[in-house]
């Protein structure tokens, strides 16, 4: 199976739930981690595939193209005069690691209609060039405004007809507040969707074990 984690917005903790899925996937089999494009990194900075194996171990990590701004990858690859694989080419290679893993878990750049090639595609025409089946899992904060966020986002999966799993609330805060308490019963009841797991905040700081062992309970 594929996943495909896209966020309500950039810095909503897609990076540490696609840890957290991979970590969930692995007790099925192998797992393969692939970011299409990585943006706000130079050649040998650490990036979120560099995370995702510090908290998770996993070593079966693709990266598409990385650049050097922090913007979305059409931007950014525009200033850099670099050019970019087609939404078309990332889909073939996930495809490819689909036949020798049993999950393929896709991190997205930003939010889902962040340009991803120089024609216009994102990761919705990525999702709609695979050939294997997949879900889309979206990232959102538990705050303020992320009811409106998070519906549009899951509206716009829907209106193409791709399928969606569910929800993950990026990080959870150690003290919710009453919009964050509201809003887990309220995101259910305005997208459809189950709120598969709470990411606690500061999750990403934690060690490998801390962290590989904390996961299901996340999901319960």
């Amino acid at each position: 199976m594929i996943t495909i984690v896209t966020g309500t917005d950039t810095g909503v903790g897609k990076t540490v739930v696609t840890a957290a899925l991979a970590v969930r996937a692995a007790v099925h089999g192998k797992v393969a981690v692939v970011k299409p494009a990585q943006t706000g990194v130079g050649p040998d900075d650490p990036a979120d595939l560099d995370d995702v194996n510090r908290l998770t171990g996993i070593t079966t990590l693709y990266e598409g193209v990385r650049l050097r701004d922090p913007l979305a990858p059409t931007t950014a690859a525009r200033r850099e005069g670099v050019p970019l694989p087609t939404a078309e080419v990332h889909a073939k290679s996930v495809d490819g690691l689909a036949m020798t893993h049993e999950n393929v878990i896709v991190e997205g750049s930003g939010g889902l209609l962040v340009g991803l090639d120089a024609e216009g595609g994102t990761l919705i025409d990525l999702a709609k060039a695979l050939t294997k089946s997949f879900n889309f899992v979206v990232v959102t904060r538990p705050g303020l405004g992320t009811l409106n966020h998070t519906g549009l986002t899951v509206e716009a999966l829907r209106a193409r007809g791709l399928p969606v799993e569910g929800l993950i609330i990026g990080s959870w805060p150690a003290e919710p507040g009453l919009a964050e308490e509201c809003n887990l019963e309220d995101l259910p009841a305005i997208t459809g969707l189950k709120v598969l797991a709470r990411i606690p905040a500061g999750a990403g700081d934690y060690d490998q074990e801390t962290f590989t062992k904390a996961v299901p309970g996340w999901f319960a």
